[in-house]
């Protein structure tokens, strides 16, 4: 629809969102931009859609003497963060641009300068995508209103595209990707579709695509791993993935390292991830090097791949003295990602799973209980290497058989052979 005179619903728009948008029209125009309008057409459920994002002709200094509380984040650029002075909205805020007729990008990620403008039609013709190109100009008064309604602006066909199913850049692709490297991988989480599948790139975007990776050695580590993570946690993961490797965006992000397209994905992006380098020959500590240096990982997250990629070549053993010592050594979301992680990369693990969840928890948990003052005050041996390691010894056995009083570990000691000297040989308890 070229200049657009449809009118949607903004039933879905909070009452804080109806205050801000009423309030800004009072000094100049507002409206609708981004997600919120790609979403609210896409029907998709209210805990779906995204946060509201709202473009004004005001300047950002107008803007924030309409509204006190308001943060100027990038008054440079034109945003500001919105909070409301109702005490009843104190925590609302939202993130208001004003209109924008960018310069040119030499950096690749930031216009050189900003202008800002007048016209919503301009700025939206700067904007990547068509499905994100989009504005909802609200009717009258919002606040008050049973039935809120607005026209839906939309000069580059973005719900047309919306509704086939394809991403397509706005105007010249080449161009788009030119003026912000990021584009070049937001493109793929924005192939991501949900319930609808997955979109198709525009031919002219997939050429400007592979024709641009090197756009991505001008964006920092930390944007391009939001950018993938959110991929990572799409329902059609897996899908776009291949569609990036196919494009030559892993060997620009990820170099040296080899990728799997085979595994079967989860709902959980770190999993993912991990199965995406499930058949690496790199070890834990040299991967997580690589992830460290290319993506920017946090330490937590680093640490849950390094123990997944850990579990690739594992033999799993159902058995129930197992099944123990992996509720044992790892804590209930660890042990979620790992049976999620196995099951991706084709172990079978039914019957460790069944075992698992029929089993529960352990009675006394997972904290060894005897000591070694304990343990030393029925055994005679001092403190060191050979107590140590048959603490951990009864440790296992306590998990393994369940145990839930010190009487019955202490008489397992009559059951073992802690009297001889090869205790560096001793069980302890671990998993696998």
């Amino acid at each position: 629809m070229g200049d657009g005179n449809r009118q949607i619903s903004l039933s879905l728009l909070g009452e804080e969102d109806k205050i801000l948008l009423d309030r800004l029209r009072e000094f100049g125009d507002a409206w609708i931009v981004g997600g919120w309008v790609r979403d609210n057409l896409s029907e998709l459920p209210s805990d779906r859609i995204a946060d509201i994002d709202l473009a004004t002709n005001l300047r950002p200094n107008e803007v924030k003497e309409i509204f006190p509380r308001s943060l100027m984040v990038g008054e440079k650029f034109g945003t500001v963060i919105v909070r409301l002075d109702d005490s009843d909205s104190y925590d609302y805020q939202c993130e208001v641009t004003t209109l924008r007729e960018d310069g040119g990008y030499s950096d690749g990620r930031r216009p050189e300068n900003v202008s800002f403008g007048k016209e919503i039609k301009i700025d939206l013709s700067r904007r990547d995508f068509t499905i994100n190109a989009m504005a909802i100009e609200p009717c009258g008064k919002l606040v008050g209103n049973d039935e809120p309604r607005g026209i839906l602006l939309d000069y580059h066909r973005g719900e047309e595209d919306l509704s086939s199913g394809l991403l397509r850049a706005v105007g010249d692709a080449g161009k788009r990707l030119g003026e912000d490297g990021l584009r070049v991988i937001r493109a793929f989480r924005f192939m991501e579709g949900g319930m609808n599948g997955v979109r198709d790139l525009d031919e002219e975007l997939s050429i400007a695509i592979s024709s641009n990776l090197e756009m991505l050695d001008k964006v920092s580590k930390e944007r391009i791993w939001d950018e993938f993570r959110k991929i990572l946690s799409g329902r059609h993961s897996s899908e776009i993935v291949r569609m990036m490797n196919n494009h030559g965006v892993f060997d620009k992000i990820l170099p040296g390292v080899s990728v799997n397209l085979e595994a079967i994905h989860s709902n959980g992006h770190l999993v993912n991830l991990a199965l995406l380098f499930s058949s690496e020959t790199l070890d834990e500590s040299q991967l997580s090097e690589k992830l460290a240096e290319n993506l920017r990982l946090s330490r937590k997250e680093l640490s849950a791949i390094c123990l997944l990629h850990g579990l690739r070549n594992v033999d799993l053993d159902g058995s129930i003295k197992s099944v123990r010592r992996f509720v044992a050594t790892h804590e209930r979301s660890s042990r979620e990602m790992i049976l999620e992680y196995l099951s991706g990369s084709g172990v079978e693990i039914n019957e460790f799973k069944d075992c698992y969840q029929n089993n529960g928890e352990l009675r006394a948990g997972s904290s060894p209980l005897v000591d070694g003052n304990l343990i030393s005050s029925f055994t005679g041996l001092e403190a060191g290497r050979k107590l140590g390691r048959l603490k951990d010894w009864l440790h296992r056995i306590q998990v393994e058989e369940d145990i839930e009083n010190k009487e019955d570990i202490v008489s397992k000691m009559d059951e073992i052979d802690w009297e001889g000297n090869d205790f560096e040989d001793w069980p302890q308890l671990n998993w696998p």
